[in-house]
């Protein structure tokens, strides 16, 4: 399996939102190749989701919050109460997002001169990425895009971990997946090819989507 044939596959679980006019987000970079599959057999538009996680103090993999690509923060609240006892903690959440906004701040530029931002009020967005082996990832994009007010959220992936599958479950309001091993190392283990993806067939499968949504 590649993440082309992955994106068809989840396509097919996904047919009840064809010709429904949703909005496929797509994990840059290798979720972006999975996304494009997945809104070219829906007829849906396709975008990036450029959102960054903020980690939790000394352990980088627990997301506090999120902020997207506009520079708007969102903080989990509960997970803020219990994890700043101290000042220090406001100084920590400014010095994590200005690192991960420099880091949404060097794809702004190449992805969205190709592609202009899709407007995801009232709309059901898919949010999809090669697979989830921690969540985090997902969950902070599943933050960022309900701060927009979508009408739903569906988390698709081909595979992840249980944990995360069940943390993605709790944020989203519909999560399809295709495999849920048991025992799960890494995203690459469940593909016969998973190659790096590179910056140019991201822009590649915006530009063709854009022409698509444009053409009269």
């Amino acid at each position: 399996m590649n993440r082309e044939e992955a994106g068809r596959l989840l396509a097919d679980e996904l047919r009840e939102y064809e010709d429904r006019n949703p909005v496929v987000l797509g994990i840059p970079r290798g979720g972006v190749i999975v996304a494009g599959e997945i809104a070219r057999i829906l007829h849906a538009e396709l975008d990036v989701v450029l959102s960054r996680k903020l980690g939790a103090p000394g352990n980088p993999e627990l997301a506090i919050g999120a902020i997207s690509e506009d520079g708007t923060l969102f903080l989990d609240e509960d997970l803020r109460r219990r994890l700043s006892p101290h000042n220090e903690f406001a100084i920590y959440v400014e010095d994590e997002r200005e690192k991960q906004y420099t880091m949404i701040a060097e794809s702004l530029g190449r992805f969205r001169s190709v592609r202009p931002k899709v407007p995801l009020k009232g709309r059901t967005v898919i949010i999809t990425d090669d697979g989830i082996a921690t969540g985090s990832t997902m969950q902070a994009s599943i933050w960022t895009v309900r701060r927009e007010v979508p009408e739903k959220i569906i988390a698709a992936v081909p595979v992840g971990s249980i944990e995360a599958l069940e943390r993605t479950s709790l944020e989203a309001d519909e999560t399809v997946v295709l495999k849920a091993p048991p025992i799960f190392y890494a995203v690459g283990q469940f593909y016969e090819y998973f190659t790096q993806t590179g910056d140019e067939e991201v822009i590649a499968a915006l530009r063709e989507s854009a022409d698509k949504t444009h053409r009269p």
